[in-house]
Formats: C-alpha cells, structure tokens, sequence
C-alpha cells in the first residue's frame, strides 16, 4: 500500500484498487489538490481532522468519492451528502475493505464532553486510529501513530506502538507540537524490537 502524509493527521491510502483520503483537517494542506478519489474517510468531528470550510470544494473535485463520517460529524455536516459508520461496520470501497474500530475519542480532560472516533483499518493491514488507541487484534504492516496532542502523553504512544508492534510506524498528528523530532527519537528508543519508525516527508509517496 502506498500512502501520502499531508500533514498532521491527513493521509491518503491506494491500495491498488482504492484511493482512500482520510482527515482532511484544518492543519493539513495539499489534499485539496486530489482528483480520483474512491472515498473521504473522517475520524471524528474535531477541526483538524475535517475541515468543513474546504471539504465542499475537495467533494466537487471527487464527484464519485463517498463521504464516510463518524456519528459525530454528522451533525455538523448540514445538506453535505454523508454516510455514517460506526465501529464493528464492515465496508467495501472500490475493492478496498475498510474495518472500523474503536468508539470514543480519548480524554482531553473529564469536563470535556466525549465524542465518537472512528479508527479505520485498510485491507487488514493499515491503520487509522484518529485520537485514540483502539487495538487492532490483529498484525498489522502499518500504524499511523498519533504523536502530540492535548489528549496524549508521550508514554501512552509509546505503549500503544508496543502493544501493537506493527512492522512500520509512521508518526502522524504531530502539528501541535514544535520539535516533532524529540518525540520521533523516542519512538525509535523506545518502540518494539521489529518496528520500524518511518517519517513520511509531506506530500511524497510512501510506501508501506
């Protein structure tokens, strides 16, 4: 699978057959630009994953992408044409199959009110988690791996990369934070024997 990090928690999925982008989010750029998408995956309702200023003109660009949302965005999305899934939904997207895991966003603090998040994992082998750590229970070749947020601490990353030792490790949700590298280091010092830690570089073609 080939993916394309465009900041922060954006990623873009082809698996071959699909050409999946999810979170297209208020501190990410680039995807604004894509053609020929299969469907917009979001995550949860938060701005950085789903930017409805710009999501109008990204759907009139992907005429045949379909809009997959969590429970939550759903009810800020107004006229724009969605479908909700939720955890423990199978999907098939133009040959690609999508799990979704998870449930609810991590605590940023007990006053906050909670939200749905959806992980999705691509083809058994990719995962999105959004903001939180929903395990996989299964191996997986590839974790887009949450890095700084007002929700996380280093160490919770640090045990979720352990607890699921996936083959690869790409660090996302990472434009909080003004020194990403610190954080990258001790993912290498501090993950799985067998993880390997890859910084996808904005907008190139990574593949995992």
């Amino acid at each position: 699978m080939q993916i394309v990090h465009f900041g922060h928690s954006c990623v873009l999925a082809e698996t071959g057959s699909a050409r999946l982008l999810i979170d297209p989010g208020s501190f990410s750029s680039g995807f604004e630009e894509l053609s020929g998408l299969d469907a917009i995956l979001v995550t949860h309702a938060h701005p950085d994953h789903l930017d409805t200023d710009r999501l109008p003109a990204l759907l009139a660009a992907n005429p045949g992408a379909e809009l997959v949302v969590d429970a939550g965005s759903a009810g800020i999305l107004g006229d724009v044409a969605h479908r909700v899934v939720r955890p423990g939904e199978q999907l098939e997207i133009a040959g690609a199959a999508v799990e979704v895991i998870g449930g609810d966003h991590a605590v940023i603090h007990p006053d906050i009110p909670m939200i749905p998040n959806n992980g999705y994992l691509i083809d058994g082998s990719v995962l999105h988690p959004g903001d939180s750590f929903p395990p996989p229970g299964r191996q997986l070749d590839a974790l887009l791996l949450p890095t700084g947020a007002p929700w996380l601490k280093l160490s919770e990353a640090v045990d979720y990369l352990r607890a699921v030792a996936p083959a690869v490790a790409v660090p996302i949700h990472q434009a909080v934070l003004a020194m990403p590298e610190m954080y990258y280091d001790h993912f290498r010092n501090l993950g799985p024997r067998g993880t390997e830690l890859v910084v996808a570089a904005h907008g190139d073609p990574l593949t995992v």
